[in-house]
């Protein structure tokens, strides 16, 4: 069950980064995340109604609630990333999660890292490699590709919380039993809530809301319906299965964002970026594994 639930989340949560960077086109990273986020919290409301407010610890919603702030800054700047880059060169960075968060644990918390760990993290340097290698460029340039394309900058930022809000996903859901319905639900509340509140100071986003909304609201309402599917099938898939098998599995929404929305957009280099992705795939798999 808990399979056909991780494959569920993966292939929409593919289907949400193409209508995202779809959106992207006509409307700025901050009005699209809040008018986004108000979209998926009403969708979610139903969902209280199989909620037992007896067992939610105040513990809990203050955990959630800093993990959503670290979460909703992830998420701006993935949508900043995938605005100002095509979606095969900058989605498929995502996959070093993983990869980070082993390192982060084994430099503090002196967890080891085994040799399927170390097997994993050449193919995830590898598949980046060659994700950021030029066409006719020399062999150094992809150790460069921050420095040559600055929008890159938000996607490692993202990669950076992402590592510490998927530890705490687990933590949330395992340790202080707090029920799906009620973490999605209350989540998308705090999502909300933190893009308003950053979203009221800045002006000019407010004043060019309004013309870019008419434009883009259908799109961004598809977005929020994706995006409650594979949330919560990752969380039920999180709480009945592995999270390692859970978390390999959702990788794969990488791959197919990228070939899916790469060939949609007719993006360049795609042939090398989905081989790149693969790549970058199967090492995280390797290291959520080991």
């Amino acid at each position: 069950m808990w399979q056909t639930l991780a494959i569920l989340s993966a292939l929409f949560s593919a289907l949400a980064a193409i209508f995202e960077k779809k959106a992207l086109f006509k409307i700025e990273p901050l009005g699209f995340s809040f008018v986004l986020s108000a979209f998926t919290l009403v969708l979610t409301l139903p969902f209280l109604y199989f909620v037992d407010f007896n067992t939610i610890r105040l513990d809990a919603i203050a955990v959630l609630y800093l993990k959503s702030i670290l979460g909703a800054a992830a998420f701006l700047l993935v949508m900043y990333g995938i605005k100002k880059n095509e979606l095969s060169n900058s989605l498929p960075l995502l996959v070093l999660t993983p990869g980070v968060v082993a390192v982060a644990a084994f430099f503090l918390l002196s967890e080891e890292i085994g040799l399927y760990g170390i097997l994993g993290m050449v193919l995830l340097l590898s598949g980046t490699y060659f994700l950021q290698l030029e066409k006719g460029g020399n062999w150094l340039s992809p150790f460069l590709f921050v420095k040559r394309n600055k929008a890159q900058w938000y996607i490692i930022g993202a990669i950076l919380l992402f590592s510490t809000t998927s530890i705490l996903d687990k933590t949330i859901l395992k340790n202080y039993k707090l029920q799906p319905e009620a973490f999605l639900t209350i989540q998308q509340l705090f999502f909300t809530f933190n893009f308003l509140l950053v979203f009221l100071f800045r002006k000019s986003d407010r004043q060019t809301l309004k013309s870019q909304f008419k434009q883009t609201w259908k799109i961004i309402f598809a977005v929020a319906i994706f995006a409650v599917i594979y949330r919560y099938s990752h969380i039920l898939a999180i709480k009945s299965g592995s999270v390692a098998m859970v978390l390999s599995i959702k990788r794969t929404s990488v791959f197919f964002a990228a070939v899916f929305g790469g060939s949609y957009f007719k993006e360049h280099n795609l042939l090398r970026r989905s081989v790149a992705a693969v790549i970058m795939v199967a090492g995280a798999i390797v290291v959520i594994l080991l």
